[in-house]
């Protein structure tokens, strides 16, 4: 880190993640605007019974994709319903990352400490979670005072 300072290090944090979120909103942004135009396109293609053309060197297809997700509020009675009629390689279980080191923080607390000093891991957990620290710096707009 050489002649870096701490508030120089911490100048560019700021810049870095500011931009991160400048970024991000842009790409919504575009987004958006490519939904609206894709759809402005293809409804204008469908109305002129236009298949596709090529412009610039691009082709552009109307093509029509067909989509399904759950019912709001019957997901697991979807789940179900895809086992039991032998499609349940197409459910996949998932534990929110965020969620699961929460959980684990809260049960190695109350699971008490190692002879070591360190926070312990309950022992049905041991093989099944990884756990490991990270040291990171949270920026936050101060309060005015």
């Amino acid at each position: 880190m050489e002649n870096e300072t701490m508030f120089e290090l911490a100048d560019e944090l700021k810049r870095l993640r500011d931009l991160k979120a400048d970024l991000e909103a842009q790409v919504k942004d575009v987004a958006a605007q490519i939904d609206e135009t894709d759809y402005r396109l293809s409804e204008l293609m469908a109305e002129t019974e236009t298949q596709n053309f090529t412009r610039s060197g691009t082709m552009f297809s109307l093509i029509t994709k067909t989509r399904a997700s759950a019912v709001a509020d019957s997901k697991e009675e979807l789940y179900t319903a895809l086992k039991s009629n032998g499609y349940g390689d197409l459910v996949y279980e998932t534990v929110n990352a965020n969620s699961l080191s929460s959980f684990v923080k809260e049960q190695m607390e109350e699971e008490g400490e190692t002879l070591g000093g360190e926070p312990a891991l309950p022992v049905w957990l041991i093989g099944l979670v990884n756990v490991y620290d990270k040291t990171t710096v949270s920026v936050r707009k101060a309060t005015k005072k």
